[in-house]
């Protein structure tokens, strides 16, 4: 059996991977683990529980709550928010640990359970691991007055929100003047979003904020952008910006309908922090998986580039571990380490648009600075991943990296849950890309598919 939290929490169907038994189970250990570890000490516990707009989160959240109250804990519940909004009122409210009920960008039928340890960072793989080995344990319940109480945190919506108005630089010019469509997926921000973006002084139409327990992700947000891209030409929108269900990733969308995807807003971001000199450490951190486009354009501009596997943890380990304050995903989690503790959608939103304010640059004038290189990703299916660095096939990637030199790039990525091998080339031109993307696919096939 693998192990059951994954890069971003423990996920699955609801009500048949994540279970009201597995969310009482899991709230449960947590505070044991927590508990064993000193983080209650001297103090009567506390934690901060928030879902999105998933059906299935108002059962599950119930769920936690009654767990983490049966094991002493008292818990403040903050109802629907965004995940990054979460992490920042476990953090203003000193609590020992908060939880989010959410699948981020997965279909609504998903869900999920996401940690976050005192403080509002993600709890690290370790403790994670302590909380599953101690699922359905023998354990000494509290009585009387030992037991947790439920509240509601009715005022985190309005701290959260005043707290990404804040984040805006002072001497910052308003965002006044500004037209943006703001599509919510029907989920987490669908309140906070639009609340946030008009304080800070932009004109607002909002599509997708309408959530009814059903619909999120649902044909919208940063996984479709199809109706943003329509609603900002039709607005006549200067641009429009789309995040996911639970709001940790925002892409956006130029005057003329065409993507800007998390690549290029952080490269907007870095470029705007060096050339004020508040780029820590004058670094981005990305994955392996940011286009070249990105890295190029970084390098022309004397900005240091850090490579990581993919997932914003692992974004966010290599900043904490470096001191580094800007790094994400090509998906759109970018990580402000300034103003948050994890990727902040609407947080980026706003930051994007202060970089157009402060220019009086269009989004796409902005973007031009980080062009995409070609891109060609083919899974090749039933082959032995164990085997990705097979002699012939890394004589194979070896040839094309040298006739590709240093615009291309070739990357090879064992599937973590099938039997399959990515193959993804860059190259200066889409025909190159793809030639060498058949190439290597073909090879991959022919040295490694199962029997």
């Amino acid at each position: 059996m693998g192990r059951l939290f994954g890069t971003d929490g423990v996920r699955g169907l609801a009500n048949r991977d994540v279970t009201v038994d597995l969310a009482l189970d899991l709230s449960v250990a947590a505070a044991h683990v927590l508990s064993e570890e000193g983080v209650f000490s001297g103090h009567r516990p506390k934690a901060v529980i928030g879902r999105d707009t998933r059906a299935s989160g108002e059962f599950l959240s119930a769920a936690v709550a009654a767990g983490l109250a049966s094991a002493g804990v008292d818990v403040a519940d903050a109802g629907v928010l965004p995940t990054p909004g979460i992490a920042h009122v476990v953090k203003v409210s000193n609590a020992d640990l908060g939880v989010v009920l959410s699948a981020s960008h997965n279909p609504m039928p998903d869900n999920g359970i996401k940690f976050f340890a005192r403080g509002g960072t993600k709890l690290p793989d370790s403790v994670e691991d302590r909380i599953e080995a101690r699922l359905r344990s023998e354990w000494e319940r509290p009585t009387g007055a030992d037991v947790g109480r439920i509240q509601r945190y009715a005022a985190a919506a309005d701290e959260y929100t005043e707290h990404l108005v804040a984040c805006l630089r002072a001497g910052d010019e308003p965002l006044a003047g500004l037209r943006v469509v703001v599509d919510c997926a029907n989920g987490a921000a669908s309140v906070v979003g639009p609340a946030a973006i008009r304080q800070a002084g932009a004109e607002v139409v909002v599509i997708g904020a309408s959530p009814n327990g059903l619909n999120i992700n649902d044909g919208i947000g940063s996984t479709h952008l199809g109706p943003l891209q329509a609603a900002v030409v039709a607005e006549g929108a200067d641009l429009g910006v789309a995040f996911d269900g639970d709001a940790d990733r925002c892409l956006a969308v130029d005057a003329k309908g065409r993507v800007v995807d998390g690549d290029q807003v952080m490269g907007i971001l870095a470029l705007g922090l060096a050339e004020r000199g508040l780029l820590k450490n004058n670094t981005l951190v990305t994955t392996v998986m940011s286009n070249l486009g990105l890295r190029l354009a970084m390098e022309k501009a004397g900005i240091a580039t850090v490579q990581t596997a993919v997932g914003d943890r692992y974004v966010l380990e290599e900043m904490a571990k470096n001191g580094h304050t800007l790094g994400g995903e090509q998906s759109g989690h970018v990580l402000m380490l300034d103003h948050g503790t994890t990727g902040d959608g609407v947080q980026t939103s706003l930051h994007l648009m202060v970089r157009m304010a402060q220019t009086r640059r269009t989004l796409a004038d902005l973007a031009s600075a980080i062009p995409k290189l070609p891109q060609v990703l083919i899974n090749v299916q039933n082959v032995d991943k164990s085997r990705a660095s097979d002699a012939v096939v890394a004589a194979t990637v070896a040839e094309v990296e040298a006739a590709l030199g240093s615009t291309g790039r070739v990357l090879l990525r064992a599937s973590g849950t099938e039997p399959l091998i990515r193959v993804m080339v860059e190259a200066a031109d889409e025909a190159e890309a793809q030639s060498a993307a058949n190439r290597l696919a073909d090879v991959v096939r022919e040295q490694l598919t199962l029997a």
